[in-house]
């Protein structure tokens, strides 16, 4: 039957195209069930990377920690072995990399940086030394004294590189680096205004660190020594002299010995004595300075020069005064012309010297 026939294979059809469909349903399937399994493992994969980067990651950081804290530790160590030998520690530019300007570092350190060799001239500096070391061994061997503080001390013949890093034109220069941040302008030590000895020094390193060094002087006994042969001559002289003691009865000698003292003391001994001043610095040119620039701090030399230009205008005035009773009229004359002569250019020279001092003063004689 026709009809029947295309039934049949209007069924069949019907059967082919569900299959089909069932078939693609399945692939699909399949094909979900297999990408969800690999973004599975992909997520497991990337989880698992993470959880080893970060324990990686933090056991580097820890080995990093744990190689700082040990080169701490040596560099310390490496310190105090030096210091048990000598009190200042000798840096040459490698050692101040690696000791003063490479991390990590917990402690502060004051560099002298200095010119030792008589090739360089530096007449302030073997004194400036001699103080810094006794400043130092003062540290070395006191109760306060611990690994949060070191002396050094750059010469410029073993660190010329050192200077040029620092840009320092001269020497001695003390600078303190403290243990965190960088060196501020006052942890430079002003030399031109207090001066070099170790009580000044000590001073200045207790206002930067917090840390009080007590000055200890090896004994000096050359100042007994001198007193005791003083008394000894003077001594020796009254008894050889006990006959015949008119002499201290000499006004011009009295006189004489009030006017030395008077000079002494106005020309600035006392202050020499107390403030411990070098003898000459070095100038900002590089040459040899015998007056201090400033009128807050002296020089030695620069007191012994005062008291001579003193020394000379008193003569003078002495001379001027001697000459208006002298009964020759030629003689007097001739007092008269040095006594102003004198009087005149020593004047002139010590108000020169003053109007170096104190900037901004506006008078001066014959010399400026």
């Amino acid at each position: 039957n026709p009809i029947q026939k295309k039934s049949t294979s209007r069924r069949a059809g019907e059967i082919d195209c569900g299959c089909l469909a069932e078939d693609r349903f399945s692939r699909i399937r399949h094909l979900g069930v297999v990408t969800m399994k690999i973004l599975i493992k992909i997520a497991v994969l990337t989880a698992i990377s993470l959880c080893l980067f970060n324990l990686v990651n933090s056991q580097s950081s820890k080995n990093a920690r744990s190689q700082g804290q040990q080169s701490l530790s040596e560099k310390v160590q490496q310190l105090l072995d030096m210091n048990t030998k000598r009190p200042v520690l000798r840096f040459n530019g490698n050692k101040f990399r690696d000791f003063v300007k490479s991390a990590p570092r917990n402690y502060s350190i004051v560099v002298m940086f200095t010119a030792m060799a008589p090739a360089r001239q530096c007449v302030i500096c073997r004194h400036a030394h001699d103080e810094y070391t006794i400043v130092a061994n003062s540290y070395r061997y006191s109760q306060t004294y611990s690994n949060k503080l070191f002396f050094a001390m750059v010469d410029f013949d073993e660190g010329s590189d050192v200077f040029q890093m620092l840009r320092l034109n001269t020497a001695p220069v003390f600078i303190h680096f403290p243990a965190k941040g960088k060196p501020k302008p006052a942890d430079t030590m002003d030399i031109q205004r207090v001066g070099v000895s170790a009580e000044v020094i000590g001073k200045w390193i207790q206002e930067r660190t917090d840390i009080q060094i007590r000055i200890f002087r090896p004994p000096n006994y050359s100042a007994t020594v001198a007193i005791l042969m003083l008394s000894l001559f003077v001594g020796g002289f009254l008894y050889l002299r006990r006959n015949n003691l008119d002499f201290l009865y000499n006004k011009q000698m009295w006189a004489l010995i009030a006017v030395v003292f008077c000079f002494a003391m106005v020309s600035g001994q006392m202050w020499n004595h107390i403030r411990s001043p070098p003898f000459v610095h070095k100038s900002q040119n590089g040459g040899i300075a015998y007056i201090h620039g400033s009128s807050q701090g002296q020089l030695v030399i620069e007191t012994y020069i005062v008291m001579f230009l003193n020394a000379m205008i008193v003569l003078g005035m002495v001379l001027l005064t001697e000459a208006g009773w002298q009964n020759d009229h030629r003689k007097s004359k001739v007092t008269a012309i040095v006594g102003l002569f004198l009087v005149v250019v020593f004047f002139s020279l010590i108000l020169s010297i003053f109007r170096s001092k104190a900037q901004g003063y506006p008078y001066s004689f014959l010399f400026k």
